[in-house]
């Protein structure tokens, strides 16, 4: 009889309903972030939130008597670190010191097209024409809006340009955590990243507390560093990597599409954001333009990513399947 994998959900509707779960909990991300940094260096809530989650992720891993990963996935690891643990953070962390969370939404929105390249790109998948046009309109709606003043007035300016870095590198750790939770799990995938940056995130978010000494925060400004170190930093992704290995990245990573809708609702209604016309049509014009991606009929890849059924027995670390076809 066949084992089960360690963790990775079947099926294309349990993973797109994994990835809503997911989303849900990274909608309150950039209004988390601008509520913790009322209390906190930047520093701190950029790069601190992934060294409480970080320490929560070696609890996890020892209570569930987690594996270690094979050798050949640490490089594919430190590649999902640099997406989620460091370049999503810390980008969207200083850019919320001169823009506000309602603006970043929208920028955001460029984050479900930007996941489908990154996918298309690892799984060797031929798009036509139609997803690198409707890709490249949503691209150009996000630039006209920045460049028009978008809400923090003057054309593009330093913000900009750190969501757009945040988009690209949290689109890679997507792509790339999603096909390797097929062969990890998803909480293991997370926990695993977030260990391996202990290295770094533990001395910078100390040094940050030794120059800048937390002096008497708001219950807010906790309440704001607390969500985003155990649910957007740790459990948020447990559904998120679930899901789109279940029900594959460039599909399930199409769920993201509410999630600027909902980054703006949390913005208006708990941090009194003005959202305007210039923002919602932003947003719209995107969201249509990432919709019309997903229309666009693929090409089979020329060579695939591992099947979800393929995920390592736990004493292992090698393919259930392989090992049943050697036995």
């Amino acid at each position: 009889m066949r084992e089960k994998s360690n963790g990775t959900v079947r099926g294309p509707i349990t993973g797109v309903g994994l990835g809503l779960l997911g989303v849900a909990c990274f909608s309150f991300s950039l209004p988390a972030t601008a509520l913790a940094l009322d209390g906190f260096d930047p520093w701190l809530v950029g790069v601190g939130r992934a060294a409480g989650a970080g320490l929560l992720a070696v609890a996890w891993l020892l209570a569930v008597r987690a594996p270690r990963p094979h050798r050949a996935h640490w490089p594919r690891l430190a590649l999902v670190s640099l997406g989620v643990v460091f370049g999503f953070p810390v980008c969207t962390t200083l850019a919320l010191l001169t823009s506000t969370s309602a603006h970043g939404a929208v920028v955001i929105a460029l984050l479900p097209a930007m996941t489908a390249v990154f996918a298309v790109l690892r799984g060797g998948e031929r798009p036509p024409p139609a997803f690198w046009g409707a890709s490249l309109a949503g691209l150009a709606a996000v630039l006209g809006f920045l460049l028009s003043g978008g809400g923090i007035g003057g054309g593009l300016h330093a913000a900009d340009l750190l969501l757009i870095g945040a988009v690209l590198l949290a689109a890679l750790g997507y792509a790339e955590g999603g096909a390797l939770a097929r062969e990890l799990g998803g909480a293991r995938t997370i926990c695993w990243a977030l260990v391996l940056s202990l290295p770094v995130t533990i001395p910078v978010a100390g040094v940050s507390l030794a120059l800048h000494p937390v002096a008497a925060p708001s219950g807010i400004a906790w309440f704001g560093l607390g969500y985003v170190t155990a649910v957007s930093m740790f459990l948020g992704f447990f559904a998120w990597y679930a899901g789109l290995a279940a029900g594959g990245v460039a599909r399930v990573g199409q769920v993201q599409l509410i999630q600027p809708v909902l980054t703006l609702g949390w913005s208006a209604l708990l941090l009194g954001e003005q959202v305007g016309g210039l923002t919602v049509t932003a947003a719209a014009l995107v969201l249509l333009c990432v919709l019309l991606t997903q229309r666009a009929r693929f090409a089979a890849p020329e060579r695939g990513v591992p099947d979800v059924g393929d995920a390592p027995l736990p004493e292992t670390g090698q393919p259930a399947a392989r090992r049943s076809a050697r036995s």
